[in-house]
């Protein structure tokens, strides 16, 4: 498949370039495949993006199959829509909007626990690294962040049946790694870092404040500060 879907972006009278050596087949089916390219989980293929050639090579492959290339966090985060929206194509994005919306509060909780625990200003960005052994010590520190951790342990999406916070916590990381959230670099070592597909979630969550005026961020705000009262 990679060759096949590298053949109609390449040119015989070109010159090797950036898209030969990062393999332009490969990361058009990242992007198909429903990937989010970002730093942090393929540099390459970031840099690749970043550059308007190899941007405009795979954007015109991308429309023959009425794809287009989207993008998130101010053009640091890539991912594959749809270029025209036809009737099977919003049933699609809305399968896929439904799906990102009932993941919502456990993910958002997550977050806020990792916050927290952390004593983190800031919430948790691409790149950002997450000691699992050290995030772990703090919430059996603290029984408020215990009970937090398992509530949203046990939600569907992380699907955790233990009672046990060791057994909890992996579970839950290994559960956003298979979804994209974080990925673990060395199997070795128990870090974790974050990728762009959360900054992506972020900007879901704002529109869905704006466009359904649930006021979310003041919410989790309040929610934060009656927490520390």
């Amino acid at each position: 498949m990679s060759e096949s879907i590298q053949s109609p972006l390449s040119s015989k009278t070109e010159a090797p370039s950036e898209t030969t050596l990062v393999g332009t087949g490969m990361l058009i089916e990242q992007l198909l495949r429903g990937e989010f390219i970002c730093r942090t989980t393929n540099e390459d293929g970031w840099r690749a993006l970043k550059s308007p050639h190899t941007f405009e090579k795979i954007e015109q492959y991308l429309n023959q199959i009425n794809r287009t290339i989207s993008s998130a966090a101010e053009g640091d985060v890539f991912f594959c829509g749809y270029q025209q929206l036809g009737e099977q194509e919003k049933k699609v994005i809305s399968s896929q909007f439904k799906d990102i919306c009932s993941a919502l509060v456990p993910l958002v909780e997550w977050l806020v626990l990792v916050q927290e625990s952390s004593g983190q200003d800031a919430p948790l960005s691409e790149g950002a690294p997450i000691r699992l052994t050290e995030l772990q010590a703090r919430i059996e520190d603290t029984p408020a962040f215990m009970e937090q951790l398992a509530k949203l342990s046990h939600y569907r999406l992380f699907g955790s049946t233990s009672h046990n916070v060791d057994n909890q916590i992996k579970l839950v990381f290994k559960r956003l790694v298979e979804l994209g959230y974080l990925v673990k670099p060395n199997s070795e070592k128990q870090i974790y870092i974050a990728t762009g597909k959360l900054d992506y979630l972020y900007e879901v969550i704002r529109f869905i404040d704006e466009t359904e005026g649930l006021s979310l961020e003041a919410q989790a705000e309040t929610a934060t500060q009656r927490d520390l009262v």
